[in-house]
């Protein structure tokens, strides 16, 4: 399975459903795209990554822990 934003194979299976075998979660390593069996993706072209827009992207700050 390859991703649909970055075209990565770097994909793995985060869960299953909880009631059945309706759907799972994916996740991709290289991109942290995620999306469901169910879904068809649709990644317009403008939304397509590739190593150099994955080298450039900007990292979310941790949240701080909360004050007591």
């Amino acid at each position: 399975m390859k991703c649909p934003r970055c075209d990565s194979d770097k994909v793995r299976k985060m869960v299953d459903s909880p009631v059945g075998n309706a759907w799972e979660v994916y996740l991709c390593d290289k991109c942290y795209y995620s999306w469901r069996s169910t879904e068809t993706p649709n990644i317009h072209d403008k939304f397509k990554l590739d190593d150099e827009k994955i080298a450039h992207m900007q990292v979310i700050p941790p949240v701080p822990p909360l004050d007591k």
